[in-house]
């Protein structure tokens, strides 16, 4: 399977400590808007901080790419929002 890190600068996938400063910036701007700033940045740091002295390559590669998910997720959820078009459109069955 893919890396969904390849979607992401690879100055910023390529590397942990860039990619937990991204994700805690985008939990404060999300907290900002919706009010919940510090639980927010409290469930990036626990995920960071459960898996820090994790060796396995492969977990390691997993659970980076849950957190460009995460990533590219908003970052595509806020394009729609100033667009107001969706990039991801599901097929409705023919009825």
């Amino acid at each position: 399977m893919p890396s969904l890190q390849t979607a992401l600068p690879p100055e910023l996938a390529n590397n942990a400590l860039r990619l937990y400063r991204e994700c805690l910036r985008r939990a404060k701007y999300i907290g900002h808007r919706k009010h919940n700033t510090e639980l927010l940045v409290d469930m990036v740091r626990q995920q960071f901080k459960k898996h820090k002295h994790e060796t396995d390559p492969e977990k390691i590669q997993k659970l980076k790419d849950d957190a460009a998910r995460g990533l590219i997720n908003h970052i595509l959820y806020e394009s729609e929002q100033m667009t107001g078009s969706k990039f991801s459109k599901t097929k409705q069955p023919n009825k």
